[in-house]
């Protein structure tokens, strides 16, 4: 028994214990948060928030590192309109001097919750017809705590008519009815860590396509358009969806989700969008992104890439890219394999899955190697360093971009890993490949719920080994860490292909520039070495390329082209006359308020990426990309291969 000067003198030690309990205790019932979406037409989002407390200071937070993102992008600057009360009576806070998403809070005693209003200013993903909620736009909790053990129950409330998608699982169960007026849609109970990768699509112009029935757990792609018949997709695609669920079933031989949903919209006004998350993914397209073949072959990868993110990003993560919060900075040094294994996955299972032909991949990885391989920061930074850096590297001006380099640890990954299954297969005479690779690396543990494991370097060299034994170390360093001044070919080249240049672009090629609107502007990269704009202006500059050489510089702008007014044809046209040495590329360029003529020599003609089979040599490639299911065929014919 405890004197009275004894308890005193552990007095202050017993209360943080009895407050300590007292939190935990409360943190037992999750925070309540229902999100008001009924006015994102209006480019707002609401939220009514409830949180278990007790008495004395607290700080709430709002995430800042969002996985997917690779760069702090938390909304904090969107977040208006913040009201606590307790009771009834408005209650004050602050945020904090230092960290900016947070805000502090005293509860009165005797309060057991307290009640926060939250307004979101949204500028993307919401159009008249439509919105996509990524959670981190209103959601707040306890700082410092592991969001995996925060409970909070969420509920939405969305315009009348609109339909719902969504992978949380409503309160009541079955399927998602569209919701009543006014009403609002209670789903069952999980964690901040589980809520953030739980997004929700919602529209008026709403349509939910079960995939592939036969294959557990369930999968389904939830469509909103702005307008009926966008969301009324063309059964072709439809196949080429369930096909892809049948493909990644068969690649990966696991799941680690409960049900799988496709949240898809097609928007010129809602904004593109690819972000991963385990039991779902937000996607987001032009209106017309999937209404034909010519429109789909640049958005062909988008679905593929984020559903091999529930295995390889969301379910298996780098050890630096998963921390215990959502305040941590995330460390980038394996988005090489997080994005970059993803990238060669997801292009090879849309091709796999009839999303693009055979040919069409073919000559899109043509013009990545291409791309690559003309990208000058190449010379003085590694791919390592793009990921390391790449909290530093996503978007920005393009004006000398190929010197900078950009978040290059997507492609220059798919070429790596285009690299180990070749290799795997030259090594095994094909009976092995990366195929059996990503069985041990993203199948461990079997079927799970949706669960992070992270891994490392280490236990990727020793998978790798699992399949064929090999020093993959030295092979993963000497393509990751060490400069390349030249791009890794050595995939195309044990598959059977060799990238060249010809004086046409591919199909694909035409394709994809029609689709992306980009008629106007001039793409002369892998000749005279610029990007330019249909009105002349260029875009960028090839570090030490002809026009570089020459003295032109991005933000300039072409006025003439060899005595004639500047266009797309007047400069192709120079450029394929100046094959005769006797010719030359003359330009009058405007820089600010300045005029002068330059001249540049180049006199190769016009060049562009394609891929040329190697006669003789096994077809690795082909082999690479073949089915390992039967197709699904669709009502309506599919499209050929491409020239």
């Amino acid at each position: 028994m405890l004197t009275l000067n004894r308890c005193a003198r552990y007095f202050p030690a017993l209360l943080l214990f009895a407050l300590a309990v007292s939190l935990a205790n409360a943190q037992k019932a999750p925070i309540q948060i229902t999100a008001d979406l009924s006015d994102a037409p209006r480019k707002l989002f609401h939220a009514e928030m409830d949180f278990p407390v007790a008495a004395g200071p607290l700080t709430l937070i709002s995430p800042e590192w969002i996985p997917g993102h690779h760069m702090p992008s938390g909304p904090a600057s969107s977040i208006v309109g913040v009201v606590f009360t307790a009771n009834g009576k408005p209650l004050e806070w602050r945020r904090d001097d230092v960290n900016l998403f947070e805000f502090h809070i005293t509860v009165p005693s005797g309060v057991a919750t307290i009640h926060m209003h939250v307004d979101s200013i949204v500028t993307r993903r919401v159009s008249q017809r439509m919105a996509a909620l990524e959670w981190e736009a209103l959601m707040f909790y306890p700082a410092q705590v592991p969001v995996k053990d925060i409970p909070i129950q969420p509920s939405v409330k969305v315009p009348a008519g609109w339909g719902i998608g969504t992978a949380l699982q409503p309160v009541s169960g079955g399927a998602y009815p569209i919701p009543a007026a006014g009403s609002t849609t209670k789903f069952a109970a999980t964690t901040v860590e589980q809520l953030q990768d739980s997004p929700i699509l919602t529209g008026l112009y709403f349509h939910e396509y079960p995939l592939a029935p036969t294959i557990k757990p369930q999968h389904f792609l939830d469509v909103a358009a702005d307008s009926p018949e966008d969301a009324n997709l063309r059964p072709a695609v439809l196949a080429e969806a369930a096909n892809l669920v049948r493909e990644a079933d068969a690649l990966y031989a696991s799941h680690h989700y409960n049900v799988y949903h496709f949240l898809l919209t097609l928007s010129d006004v809602a904004g593109g969008m690819g972000l991963e998350h385990g039991q779902s993914s937000d996607n987001g397209v032009g209106e017309k992104g999937f209404a034909d073949d010519m429109h789909q072959l640049p958005e062909s990868d988008l679905l593929s890439h984020e559903f091999t993110h529930s295995w390889n990003g969301k379910y298996r993560r780098p050890v630096g890219l998963y921390q215990p919060d959502f305040a941590t900075p995330m460390q980038g040094a394996m988005l090489w394999v997080y994005e970059g294994m993803t990238e060669y996955w997801g292009n090879v299972l849309a091709a796999r899955s009839g999303l693009k032909n055979a040919q069409e991949y073919k000559d899109v990885l043509a013009m990545t190697a291409a791309e690559l391989d003309y990208t000058r920061g190449r010379e003085w930074r590694p791919t390592l360093d793009t990921a390391v850096g790449a909290s530093i590297l996503r978007g920005g001006n393009p004006a000398w971009s190929n010197w900078r380099r950009g978040q290059d640890y997507y492609f220059e990954g798919e070429v790596l890993w285009l690299d180990a299954d070749t290799l795997i297969r030259k090594m095994t005479d094909n009976k092995k490949s990366l195929n059996d690779f990503v069985k041990i690396f993203l199948g461990k543990g079997g079927n799970t719920g949706p669960l992070i494991v992270t891994y490392t370097f280490d236990e990727l060299v020793q998978d790798l080994n699992q399949v064929v034994p090999y020093d993959w170390a030295t092979f993963l360093h000497d393509r990751v860490d060490r400069i390349n001044p030249h791009v890794d070919v050595a995939g195309l080249e044990q598959g059977g292909y060799k990238l060249v240049f010809k004086d046409k672009p591919t199909k694909s090629e035409r394709m994809m520039t029609a689709a992306e609107g980009r008629r106007g502007g001039v793409d002369c990269w892998y000749s005279i070495g610029l990007r330019l704009g249909a009105d002349g202006t260029i875009a960028d500059v090839l570090w030490n390329g002809p026009a570089d050489k020459a003295g032109l510089a991005p933000g300039e702008k072409i006025m003439a082209v060899n005595d004639k007014v500047y266009s797309g044809d007047a400069l192709r046209d120079a450029i394929r006359d100046a094959k005769d040495p006797a010719k030359s590329i003359k330009v009058i360029v405007q820089a600010d308020s300045f005029v002068s003529t330059m001249q540049i020599d180049y006199h190769d003609g016009e060049r562009y990426p394609a891929l040329e089979r190697v006669d003789g040599t096994p077809a690795y490639l082909d082999d690479i990309i073949k089915p390992l299911t039967t197709p699904e065929k669709a009502p309506e014919q599919k499209k050929e291969d491409a020239d």
